[in-house]
């Protein structure tokens, strides 16, 4: 511990100390410091959406009851100023020593982070602050521990992400990613409801880790005496209910992946996942463009965003590009899947990447792609057509049965949706799940697992079917500007 941590320990303690004091000086005093319940009537920003008219100096002759966290507080002879912060905003908290009696000395001897309530008139006060006049007011929760101090707030990154509860109260923005990330979950919600997707949940512990090529959480299941794994993926089990005739469904869904963590990915990340009977990859881009614009419209009320100081334009058409093409066209070599891989492997190590010895030609240009292409998209483009090789779930493309119908929507350098046209040829499917045991025999961790189950699922008829992959967190990030998804 550093010389100015070990001085901010001990400061915390003699704080906690004296405040641990006043509780018990509390219940000496047949004073509740932890009563059991308050009825609040306005917030903050009710109070300044209906009083914003008042001028300065004026009375409104209503009276409220607030309740909420005190952030600020300060003295000017017998009058008090507080700062009143509950979920909608912050309010200025106004006391007279006339007023409150011998009670004012009670209300200025608070400390900052107790919870309060407070009851007294709106007004504006000659400074031009809209206020309520503190006539009487209660500790709902006494704060043994103190807030960090208010200008320089929580300077350590990883204590914010690991006590989220003290950046929402000290940081104005964590609150405001909140709120945008509830109202973008509800938007999408409402955008699939409404085009006739039925929402389900699907298991979060599974017997196989399958639906997607990721590395999975494993536990152990005492009871069953079974090894199970956390979802990396819905997929599989959303194929069932089509096959079982539900033609449109969703799920937003909770998902683990054992991998790495970075300002791009999180172990533990929120999905949409949908799938359309009777629909094809097309018919999924025109849907996933027109949702994008309308959950853009409803969060921030124009698809036309910036994002890190950058034009976003999220509205439709977006630009569509051929995978294997943008990688030709991006690295100047004439790349083909049907090349011999001996040449792939040399193309890939003379741009610096390292090949793996089972790759085939269709996962040396993905890797190619990731390194040369992806990073250079900016606004949101539609990358289609993938090589089969890394696309075990996807149906054979219609024209060239070496690639699939399967695209990502690629945004600020980074993968926001796939999708594909779904394989349901059951004959096919387990020739690509052979291929990946195969290919995880010889050493890829992320190859995706035989599904016998799935694969019987399948065998019964699963009709031609769109299927749709959203990053939820990575949206989030896009509709609040934010570069980390760990905000």
């Amino acid at each position: 511990m550093s010389e100015a941590e070990e001085r901010s320990a001990l400061e915390e303690h003699r704080l906690t100390a004296a405040r641990l004091a006043k509780v018990e000086a509390l219940r000496a005093a047949g004073v509740d410091p932890y009563p059991p319940v308050y009825e609040p009537n306005a917030t903050s920003a009710g109070i300044l959406e209906a009083h914003g008219d008042l001028a300065d100096g004026e009375e409104s002759g209503v009276e409220v009851v607030v309740a909420g966290r005190l952030v600020g507080m300060r003295h000017v002879g017998k009058l008090a100023f507080g700062v009143l912060q509950d979920g909608s905003g912050q309010i200025q908290l106004f006391a007279i020593a006339g007023g409150l009696g011998e009670r004012f000395d009670q209300f200025t001897d608070l400390d900052l982070g107790d919870l309060i309530g407070v009851r007294g008139e709106v007004l504006r006060t000659k400074r031009g602050e809209l206020s309520v006049r503190v006539d009487h007011f209660s500790l709902l929760a006494k704060a043994l521990r103190p807030l960090p101090e208010k200008w320089h707030g929580l300077q350590d990154v990883e204590k914010r992400y690991r006590q989220r509860y003290l950046d929402l109260v000290v940081n104005p923005d964590s609150r405001r990613i909140l709120v945008a990330r509830s109202r973008t979950i509800g938007a999408l919600r409402e955008s699939f409801e409404r085009r006739g997707f039925v929402e389900v949940e699907t298991p979060v512990l599974q017997p196989i880790a399958s639906g997607a090529m990721a590395r999975p959480f494993e536990t152990h299941h005492n009871a069953l005496g079974m090894d199970m794994y956390l979802r990396i993926a819905v997929e599989l089990y959303l194929k069932r209910l089509v096959i079982g005739g539900i033609d449109r469904v969703f799920e937003i869904a909770k998902t683990f992946r054992n991998e790495g963590v970075s300002p791009r990915h999180n172990p533990e990340f929120t999905m949409l996942e949908s799938y359309q009977a009777y629909a094809d990859y097309y018919d999924v881009m025109d849907m996933l463009e027109a949702v994008i614009g309308e959950v853009a419209e409803a969060v921030c009320g124009t698809t036309d965003l910036t994002y890190q100081e950058r034009p976003m334009p999220l509205g439709g058409p977006w630009p569509r590009l051929d995978y294997v093409g943008a990688v030709a066209e991006a690295t100047g070599v004439d790349w083909d899947l049907g090349m011999p891989v001996g040449d792939a492997r040399k193309e890939a190590t003379r741009l610096d990447i390292d090949v793996d010895d089972a790759w085939g030609v269709g996962k040396i240009v993905s890797e190619v792609f990731e390194e040369h292409v992806e990073p250079t998209l900016w606004e949101p483009t539609i990358v289609m057509d993938f090589p089969v090789e890394i696309s075990p779930l996807a149906r054979r493309h219609r024209d060239d049965p070496r690639k699939t119908e399967r695209f990502e929507v690629i945004v600020a350098g980074r993968e926001l949706a796939n999708a594909f046209s779904e394989l349901n040829d059951p004959v096919d499917q387990r020739e690509r799940f052979e291929e990946q045991v195969a290919a995880k025999a010889a050493g890829d961790d992320e190859a995706h697992p035989m599904d016998e189950d799935f694969l019987r699922a399948l065998e019964h008829g699963m009709p031609p079917t769109g299927g749709l992959g959203i990053g939820v967190d990575r949206l989030v990030m896009l509709l609040t500007d934010e570069a980390s998804i760990r905000e």
